[in-house]
């Protein structure tokens, strides 16, 4: 057996035990059927991974490199769900952002809603949450009896978005709108799907009865999680150890220079007037905003349609079936934001950007083209549409399963200063909004670390010298420093606290690419091609931060 024969078995068996993984890869069969979060489901769970660590470690080496890749891929992968089991996150795995609930509820924004038997399927997860939702229960009901329970600002976090999903204007809601207007409907089916969602509402109402008074009572009064803890997640999210401190430290270096950076790109705006002034107007002029979100979609689209049709071929390699993106408005009542969801395995399915725009109906651009870019073309959706592509090459386990945000986040943000290389933020105030998305996540790397390892900020720093972090500190530099209204700053630093270590990944991420870029530009010279270095970049595949710099240097 050799690594790619093994890493496929793991897969199935992996993918046995999640359909939600089955619905996001476009794996069809499985999209009625829920994963199972119970202790039972993590422990069958964990001595699967035991099972595999144990075939890979016995498997003979092998001349051939993607082979060799496939195998180090999966190893660390094992290695890395094997740590968290047994750290038992999975006992206080609840935060605003990237916890089950989430998952439970996001599924059904891929899910196929063209077909009969797509409605079916929506239908019948609706109808039994509850088998999901209970098993996610007992996990926190153990985490909480071992005093595990996750940090109250998470537990109100979350409880305010189960509240969202079992009421008026939950998505389930919003299924029922698009139910009545397709040609799938029938007087069945609607009465169906309506049924399931009064069977699904009071049990989502009573987790969140549990989270708002048994789970909330214990929960953690601290945020932060301390640094053993920190270091350890952050390794699992940027596939390197990092020196918290010395990151930290690199951390206000950015913030102080993007800070200059910014002024003078506001003066080539209006030099009359100081940053803030020019934001305001950013924030309000219509001529920097979509005047509805259908608006905002099409600007978004011709921005990216764009991007994919010059740069195919120059500066990356784009495979056929990447080359469409979807862009859509989230349902609401989930963390504000932009984010990406990856096309089927097979492309039936294109990759998708969602805006959850908090219900707003105008829509500032200033700050949305380079994100643009980070979440759909050049950024996430060229990254995880050349990893599925690569069939040949990468193991399937590789294309379905494996994540590191230090590679794609780092990515992402890396394909943002590009696209400012290249002109293509066109205009002072797209180049201010990359420059502000840019300050965000140095504003990231050093509230993420200070708060969990309760740092003070510099003495020399240009924001409250010589002071602990808290809650209403890092709000106020997120509004001030990176221009996030109050409510989205909120919703960020509460992901921040709930999410450790994988804030800092955008930035840590995009300063080793540009670091390898810089290596690679030095020792080849004149003969440094940029689309050679995207595509030894793209062509790993999702990695560490480690191996990706043995696979570019090598």
């Amino acid at each position: 057996m050799d690594a790619f024969t093994l890493s496929d078995a793991l897969l199935d068996e992996l993918l046995e035990l999640s359909p939600i993984a089955c619905t996001y890869a476009g794996i069809a069969g499985r999209d009625h059927l829920w994963d199972d979060f119970s202790p039972q489901g993590v422990a069958r769970r964990k001595a699967l991974f035991a099972r595999y660590s144990e075939a890979f470690a016995v498997l003979p080496g092998s001349e051939d490199r993607w082979e060799r890749l496939a195998a180090r891929v999966a190893t660390a992968f094992i290695a890395e769900q094997i740590d968290v089991l047994d750290r038992e996150e999975h006992l206080r795995d609840l935060n605003n952002i990237a916890s089950p609930f989430q998952d439970l509820r996001q599924v059904f924004d891929i899910m196929d809603i063209t077909t009969d038997e797509g409605w079916d399927n929506v239908i019948a997860r609706i109808r039994t949450i509850g088998a999901p939702l209970s098993g996610y229960w007992a996990c926190l009901e153990e985490g909480r009896m071992k005093g595990l329970a996750a940090a109250r600002r998470q537990v109100k976090a979350v409880a305010s978005q189960v509240r969202v999903q079992a009421g008026m204007e939950s998505s389930f809601m919003r299924l029922d709108e698009s139910l009545s207007g397709s040609p799938a409907a029938t007087p069945h089916r609607i009465a169906a799907l309506r049924e399931a969602i009064s069977e699904a509402t009071p049990v989502l109402t009573n987790f969140a009865e549990y989270l708002e008074t048994t789970y909330l009572a214990d929960s953690a009064r601290i945020d932060g999680v301390g640094e053993e803890r920190y270091v350890s997640a952050a390794r699992q999210y940027l596939g390197t150890t990092v020196n918290p401190r010395e990151t930290y430290a690199w951390g206000w270096t950015e913030v102080h220079k993007l800070r200059e950076d910014m002024i003078k790109t506001a003066a080539e705006i209006d030099a009359a007037k100081p940053l803030d002034a020019i934001i305001a107007t950013l924030r309000t002029d219509p001529a920097y905003c979509a005047q509805s979100p259908e608006e905002f979609v099409s600007f978004v689209e011709g921005r990216l349609h764009k991007a994919v049709a010059d740069l195919d071929g120059t500066i990356f390699d784009i495979p056929d079936p990447v080359k469409r993106v979807d862009v859509k408005i989230a349902p609401p009542g989930g963390a504000l934001g932009a984010y990406y969801l990856e096309p089927s395995e097979d492309f039936t399915r294109p990759g998708s950007v969602w805006w959850s725009t908090g219900g707003k109906q105008i829509l500032p651009l200033w700050d949305e083209v380079s994100t643009a870019y980070h979440e759909g073309f050049p950024g996430h959706h060229l990254q995880v549409g050349v990893a599925l592509y690569l069939a040949e090459h990468l193991s399937r386990l590789h294309r379905l399963m494996i994540w590191y945000p230090g590679y794609g986040e780092g990515w992402a943000l890396y394909t943002e200063l590009l696209m400012h290389e290249l002109g293509y933020l066109d205009k002072p105030a797209f180049v201010l909004g990359m420059l502000a998305a840019q300050m965000l996540r140095a504003c990231r790397v050093v509230i993420d670390i200070g708060s969990h390892l309760d740092l003070v900020t510099p003495n020399d720093a240009m924001f409250h010298p010589g002071e602990h972090w808290t809650f209403e500190l890092a709000v106020e530099m997120l509004t001030e420093f990176a221009y996030l209204g109050h409510e989205y700053a909120e919703s960020e630093v509460t992901r921040y606290l709930g999410w450790p270590g994988q804030a800092i990944s955008y930035k840590v991420g995009e300063r080793v690419m540009l670091e390898l870029r810089e290596e690679l530009e030095l020792r080849l010279g004149e003969a440094f091609d940029i689309k050679d270095f995207h595509n030894r970049v793209l062509g790993s595949g999702p990695v560490g931060l480690d191996l990706l710099r043995e696979i570019v240097l090598e």
